[in-house]
């Protein structure tokens, strides 16, 4: 394992935070979403991008939200779009946003559609990821909901809905890249997979204190879940029974984890112990990857740790590979700090 950090710092957050996003939809630019967390001040949602040369973040954009923000997720097919989960006080909320077409001259948030059909606390907002879809999906305490988005005329409808049970709590997922009919919900410590057509769940894999989970983009039926007490697994959903693999995570609670878009074998994690940890996964990967031998091998023969990123004094809540440019990514820490950094050193040199 290789340690340490020469990643390039964004410090134009003011505030503490803990969302940042991959904005897929800018297909010119090395670009995230960060948005802040402040109980007092008037909270902020920043476009960061990598500057032309690639040796600075930069502040595209500044823009005021109103609320505390819990969680924001771009939309993956129009740039100037993202949601955000809020709370101000005892109150919570989610909603659409638009970012202004001249956002140099305003900072200003255009609401396009405010999602609120909610009874219970909202946890986050699924897009689906790969591509134009007049669907999303709502998740808070005790419901799932499906809603269909106009953007156009300013009109979200919940088509669907369905509780887990008074005695249940759900508190995030991820929505499958391979079928756009199933989800994936974080339950109490279990893991459900939904079928959006019947809104059934299937057999949960049931295991302690899931805090993430992210799909492989480039195999169906394989995800990866973060875990407080015993780090990262990877899960084949045809055989929910046990994990296909394990990782140790983090020396305190892992709180994040996400594969890469490209070499899905790589997946980052990020935890409460202040740092952001690349592993390569050696039971799945795409073959033609293996095949090219994109993955530089020689660095894992013994640990799955390749590198961990300790650029950071506050815990590590956002993470964000770029879909654009799979060599970097993103991390956010608590206290405002964004970093980015590049795995070159772990491919293969062609």
């Amino acid at each position: 394992m290789q340690g340490g950090s020469t990643g390039i710092v964004y410090g134009g957050l003011k505030y503490q935070a803990r969302c940042i996003a991959d904005v897929r939809a800018d297909a010119e630019h090395t670009s995230f979403l960060a948005g802040t967390l402040s109980l007092k001040e008037e909270n902020e949602v920043h476009l960061i991008r990598l500057s032309p040369s690639g040796t600075e973040l930069v502040c595209e954009g500044l823009f005021y939200h109103p609320n505390e923000i819990w969680d924001l997720k771009p939309c993956p097919f129009d740039q100037r779009v993202f949601s955000t989960v809020f709370t101000n006080g005892e109150t919570h909320g989610a909603a659409i946003w638009r970012i202004p077409e001249l956002y140099g001259q305003t900072n200003a948030l255009e609401q396009l559609v405010s999602l609120n059909e909610h009874t219970s606390k909202v946890k986050c907002i699924l897009w689906w990821p790969l591509g134009k879809h007049d669907k999303l999906i709502s998740i808070d305490e005790g419901n799932l909901l499906l809603w269909n988005i106009d953007s156009s005329t300013k009109v979200a409808k919940v088509i669907s809905q369905e509780s887990v049970g008074m005695l249940h709590n759900l508190s995030g997922g991820a929505w499958d890249p391979h079928d756009q009919n199933a989800i994936a919900a974080i339950c109490d410590s279990a893991l459900q997979c939904w079928d959006l057509r019947s809104m059934k769940k299937s057999n949960p894999i049931e295991h302690n204190h899931v805090r993430d989970v992210d799909y492989n983009p480039k195999q169906q039926h394989i995800l990866v879940t973060a875990e407080d007490e015993s780090g990262l697994r990877l899960w084949d959903l045809r055989m929910p029974k046990l994990p296909v693999e394990e990782f140790p995570g983090h020396t305190h609670w892992t709180w994040a984890v996400r594969h890469n878009p490209e070499y899905d074998q790589l997946i980052l994690s990020a935890g409460t112990d202040s740092a952001v940890n690349l592993w390569l996964a050696a039971s799945t990967g795409n073959q033609d990857a293996r095949n090219e031998g994109l993955v530089d091998s020689s660095t894992s023969q013994m640990d799955p740790l390749l590198s961990s990123y300790s650029d950071y004094e506050d815990s590590v809540y956002g993470l964000a590979w770029s879909s654009r440019n799979p060599t970097v990514f993103a991390s956010l820490s608590y206290d405002g700090r964004v970093v980015l950094e590049s795995i070159k050193p772990y491919l293969q040199k062609k």
